[in-house]
């Protein structure tokens, strides 16, 4: 199965000049703990709700002036909206992480998919095998 299936293609994302406080808002409204920071299209970042307590409040910046480009992670991994779902499931555990935002050929934001994404539709053997990777203790 490919990803371009059972990826969720409505997603939450901001501009890297967003506030932190839209972006906190953003996660607050959709009850998630992270968002793909996107310009024209392209992937160029991602905010957990972790990095705003890290990358923000621990160090004493005001959410309502820092933006996203501030403090977001700009390596992310990805995966490609073709990938296999068992080929992303392995990938997802060799990185321990639990989500990927997708990408199509031309290199444009698509979707992100997320290990819950994967077991819904697919090996569940697989599944359980990187989640036991990513929960496992470093």
């Amino acid at each position: 199965m490919k990803i371009l299936d059972i990826m969720s293609k409505n997603v939450e994302v901001v501009s890297p000049d967003a506030l932190l406080q839209e972006v906190a808002q953003k996660m607050q409204k959709r009850d998630c703990g992270s968002v793909v920071v996107v310009k024209d299209d392209r992937l160029v970042g991602m905010i957990t709700d972790r990095d705003i307590a890290l990358r923000c409040i621990s160090y004493s910046h005001d959410p309502s002036k820092t933006t996203a480009e501030d403090i977001m992670t700009p390596e992310i991994l990805y995966c490609m909206d073709t990938d296999t779902a068992d080929d992303v499931a392995r990938n997802m555990a060799e990185n321990k992480v639990r989500r990927l935002p997708v990408l199509n050929k031309e290199k444009r934001f698509v979707g992100i998919v997320s290990l819950g994404d994967l077991a819904s539709h697919t090996n569940h053997e697989l599944c359980g095998e990187a989640l036991g990777v990513i929960c496992k203790a470093a």
